[in-house]
């Protein structure tokens, strides 16, 4: 973790120990360790979870795979599985690529994908679909994994879907609901890669990034059934009043659908999935135990209130910074010195013409809320060390962040108005950077409130 932005003085011992908190959580989730963790080879038999595979009796192994931390988690199947690897090729976020060995690395765009994530895509599906009935295909997803392996369905073209995810992207709607219509305007998402691998066995191990966990959301759930229906997609365009900002080629392609005149995604009983398997390997909960874990070490009474929060990114500081006001009143729901840990991905309503992402909004926002509070620091990350379209993770801010930028002439309303956030904590040192970390689950948020111990 780079400590360059953190603020000497008296808050700086508690600043460190958030940054070192963060760092304790996204440590636990890195792609390759959570491989590692739960995959293992005994003889000729690799071990995944609670399944088990004799790789003697396939004539080849394919690995594919797509998101952000698909090239640590390849790395690990590189180092387990050796010369067993026939071929593989995973999408990766630009500058998350790392040297592999047996599989080759194509980086693609993120949050909104460009040619290389279609040239991945093509790539991976003419992989997938050369796999026999004595093949195993496994499968590496993680967020990001939408953006990283694009492929329009006609009549749709590039240029129209990249304008659809954008709308999608700044009018508040949540993963859930973007995943859903991404699904149903994909060649290979809502598990279309199943059925090109079928009648291969195929094993996806999954890191997820998605409140609940939901199989056929995390990257769009490109080798599982899918539980979205067309009629979903209409419902989501008409509550986020999007029917005048998409292009005509995607509207008509799901009203066509949700009249019944196109076939559903994959459901569960679709051969495809006769032999295929999808198991989490790591998820937000697995981050904040570590992190729970590490405060503990370091002394604070520490408790994890939520992996699930989500809503508006504005609205949710305003809660959990009530929280933190509770402990400075009352003691409750632990003493000082406390940690209060949450994670989840909320979203925010893009108005302005800032820079930023939803965690560094999120931190402006709590620094407006715990503002003058004396020993208590807030810091809001992305656990893939990239927020947003920027190379910060997040904000780290305290009770003085505003104060430090009015002693500059700067108004922090107006810059959290544009959703300028990045070049206020910018200025007031105050952003979280990391770089790319090896994993994504979602965010961490960490409260410090009392004196260090």
């Amino acid at each position: 973790m780079d400590r360059k932005k953190t603020k000497p003085g008296h808050l700086s011992t508690l600043r460190k120990d958030a940054v070192s908190i963060f760092a304790a959580g996204v440590d636990a989730v890195k792609g390759d360790k959570a491989v590692f963790r739960h995959c293992r080879m005994a003889g000729s038999v690799f071990h995944a979870c609670d399944l088990s595979f004799d790789l003697n009796r396939f004539d080849r192994v394919f690995v594919a795979g797509a998101g952000k931390a698909s090239a640590p988690m390849a790395h690990a199947v590189e180092k387990l599985l050796g010369e067993r690897i026939s071929e593989g090729v995973i999408s990766v976020k630009h500058g998350h690529g790392m040297p592999l060995e047996k599989i080759r690395t194509i980086e693609a765009g993120h949050p909104v994908f460009d040619a290389a994530s279609v040239g991945a895509a093509e790539e991976i599906l003419s992989t997938l679909t050369s796999a026999g009935p004595d093949d195993l295909v496994i499968f590496l997803l993680s967020g990001g994994g939408s953006a990283l392996l694009a492929m329009p369905a006609p009549p749709v073209t590039l240029a129209e879907k990249q304008a659809a995810i954008q709308e999608l992207l700044t009018c508040g709607a949540d993963i859930h609901a973007i995943n859903t219509i991404r699904k149903h305007i994909s060649a290979v998402k809502g598990g279309r890669l199943a059925r090109a691998a079928h009648p291969a066995a195929l094993l996806t191990l999954i890191i997820s990034d998605v409140v609940g966990d939901s199989l056929d959301i995390i990257g769009s759930g490109p080798t599982v059934p899918d539980s979205g229906t067309y009629a979903d997609c209409m419902q989501i365009i008409r509550h986020h009043e999007l029917s005048g900002k998409l292009p005509q080629s995607i509207l008509s392609m799901l009203e066509k659908g949700a009249a019944g005149n196109l076939p559903e995604t994959p459901r569960p009983d679709d051969p495809a999935f006769s032999e295929s398997y999808a198991r989490i390997i790591a998820a937000n909960g697995t981050a904040l135990k570590a992190a729970r874990a590490k405060a503990a070490a370091l002394g604070y009474h520490a408790t994890v209130l939520s992996s699930m929060i989500e809503g508006d990114t504005r609205a949710a500081a305003h809660f959990l910074s009530a929280i933190a006001k509770e402990i400075k009143k009352s003691g409750n729901p632990v003493p000082p010195p406390a940690c209060i840990l949450s994670g989840g991905e909320t979203t925010v309503m893009v108005k302005g013409s800032g820079k930023g992402g939803r965690s560094q909004e999120f931190a402006l926002a709590a620094a407006f809320e715990i503002e003058g509070m004396e020993k208590t620091v807030v810091l809001c990350g992305g656990t893939d060390g990239t927020d947003g379209p920027t190379d910060a993770a997040g904000g780290l801010v305290d009770g003085h962040t505003i104060g430090r930028a009015a002693a500059r002439g700067l108004d922090a309303a107006s810059y959290l108005e544009n959703n300028d956030a990045y070049h206020l904590l910018e200025k007031t040192g105050d952003l979280l950077i990391t770089g790319p970390t090896g994993t994504n689950v979602m965010d961490l948020r960490v409260f410090l409130v009392g004196q260090s111990p």
